[in-house]
């Protein structure tokens, strides 16, 4: 799941793979989830410069 969510797979996807809903990924795994928050800001600004 972390390693996955790194790579930025789509986290309905890694539900489907893992056999749940995307609620119960999120509710079990949310804890595995850390270190995105940096690289998902980076992402951000960088999606919105061309505006």
């Amino acid at each position: 799941m972390d390693r996955s969510s790194r790579k930025g797979v789509n986290p309905a996807q890694i539900a489907g793979w893992a056999g749940h809903s995307l609620e119960v990924l999120l509710r079990i795994y949310a804890r595995c989830i850390d270190g995105g928050e940096e690289q998902a800001r980076r992402r951000a600004e960088e999606g919105f410069a061309d505006f």
